[in-house]
């Protein structure tokens, strides 16, 4: 099984001011992790971090050692709302394994640790080095380990930290992606889980341009299948396509396929409303929200909220008065970062407008009703759009994504988590976060519960084998 480990940046600072004090020697800490399981992929996500004090605990140059009993009532804990427990220390000599004294510690603590569960879920150790940079492995409960593949901290920039550092092989296709953004990006984009959310106008030009940037593993997810109206915005479609009533993601997914490059692409007909959506996009590194709908993008920030996701979301407005007269042409990237701000605290909607799109979607009858009873704002209605418009903001929203993977501004990241342009006014503006999301706060890393996303319309979400 491929387990892969995230936390967010903030965690990670949290950690490394705790595990190196400046004495020169190891510290320690517990963390209550989230769990994802999906189709053979699994992640552990940092939730909360207690750290071990320094004088409960007995600290060398080499080793730290600390009584167990500090971990019982985060087992009880643990066991009830169904987290991991993650124990982590620090090499402060930058010896970038663990070491024998490691595994015997581990042995011996983990063997009490799953006495204290009624199932075999996963459960993790890890070491930071001074540089940052985190390994991790899970300990079974027969006392075998399995190495994490992947640590990541999302923040600013996106850190990504390898099991085992090697280079993967550079095809000629890839030479000038290689030139532009280096051996590093591209072997880190062979390796990540990325997700898009909407296969029309915007996201099928941000699959398009991710497949040509050879990520390696794609999901794509639309419930919607190729019409007339679509071909004009949309690549690779065929009036035979919208005849047949094909799905948009297959269309795309079979002319990704077709390119020839090493790409593993996973295309689902489903909405993002369905909890196998959400169970899909729980296991992935980063996600595109390339939707038009207010409740799609406002569940899309709950889900990177409680799986600690790098979202990265884009939106296109085209105003016209349906006879080649153009008010305005303008459109937004936004990138979300766990435990940060969201839609909200951004001023983006409100939650009357996630409630009133919410009844558009489910029950356009009592909609209408609500509408003319002006109990609910009206959701904007469709618009005009054109595939010129539609791939100036693709490009936009992944070179975010690269920006924060590989940065390249003159700036800081911070002062872009969001962008707006208008075309029609020759505006381009940015800037940085707003406050941090209340409601959202608490459930950065929750990962798995029952209700699923702690949201009673949705299917709960049974454990994992």
């Amino acid at each position: 099984m491929d387990t892969r480990l995230t936390m967010t940046v903030r965690q990670h600072e949290d950690l490394f001011k705790h595990l190196f004090p400046g004495d020169g020697l190891e510290a320690a800490a517990i963390v209550l992790c989230g769990r994802a399981h999906h189709a053979g992929a699994q992640r552990l996500i940092v939730h909360r971090v207690h750290p071990v004090p320094y004088d409960q605990c007995d600290r060398s140059e080499m080793q730290v050692r600390w009584k167990t009993d500090l971990l019982e009532p985060l087992l009880g804990e643990a066991e009830r709302r169904g987290l991991a427990i993650l124990t982590i220390h620090c090499h402060p000599n930058g010896y970038p394994r663990f070491s024998d004294q490691d595994d015997t510690a581990d042995k011996e603590l983990f063997s009490s640790v799953y006495g204290w569960f009624a199932d075999e879920l996963s459960h993790a150790s890890a070491v930071m080095m001074p540089n940052g940079r985190v390994i991790a492995r899970v300990v079974q409960v027969d006392g075998s380990f399995e190495t994490i593949s992947l640590v990541t901290a999302v923040g600013d920039e996106l850190a990504f930290w390898l099991a085992v550092e090697h280079t993967v092989g550079s095809p000629e296709h890839a030479v000038r992606s290689i030139q532009a953004f280096g051996q590093g990006t591209y072997s880190m984009l062979r390796r990540l889980r990325i997700a898009v959310i909407g296969a029309s106008g915007t996201g099928s030009l941000v699959i398009e341009q991710l497949v040509r940037s050879h990520v390696g593993r794609l999901h794509i997810f639309d419930p919607d299948k190729i019409e007339d109206r679509n071909l004009n915005r949309i690549p690779h479609t065929t009036m035979k396509n919208a005849v047949d009533g094909i799905a948009k993601v297959t269309c795309l997914a079979e002319a990704a396929r077709a390119i020839g490059f090493e790409l593993e692409i996973v295309p689902i007909t489903k909405s993002i409303h369905n909890p196998e959506v959400i169970r899909e996009l729980s296991t992935c590194d980063i996600v595109f929200g390339c939707m038009d709908t207010i409740d799609g993008r406002a569940l899309l920030n709950r889900i990177a909220t409680f799986y600690s996701i790098a979202y990265f979301d884009v939106g296109v407005r085209l105003d016209a008065d349906g006879k080649g007269g153009v008010d305005q042409i303008c459109g937004a990237v936004h990138y979300f970062q766990p435990g940060r701000s969201s839609f909200f605290t951004r001023k983006i909607f409100t939650s009357d407008d996630v409630a009133a799109a919410a009844f558009k979607r489910s029950d356009p009858a009592e909609y209408k009703k609500r509408l003319r009873q002006k109990y609910l704002k009206g959701v904007r209605e469709n618009q005009p759009a054109v595939m010129p418009i539609n791939m100036v903001f693709a490009g936009l929203v992944v070179m975010e994504f690269f920006a924060r993977i590989h940065p390249y501004r003159v700036d800081s990241n911070a002062d872009y988590a969001w962008i707006n342009v208008s075309l029609s006014h020759g505006i381009y503006d940015h800037g940085p976060d707003a406050a941090d999301c209340p409601s959202l706060i608490r459930y950065v890393g929750r990962g798995d519960c029952i209700p699923l996303l702690d949201m009673p319309d949705y299917t709960e979400l049974p454990k994992a084998a």
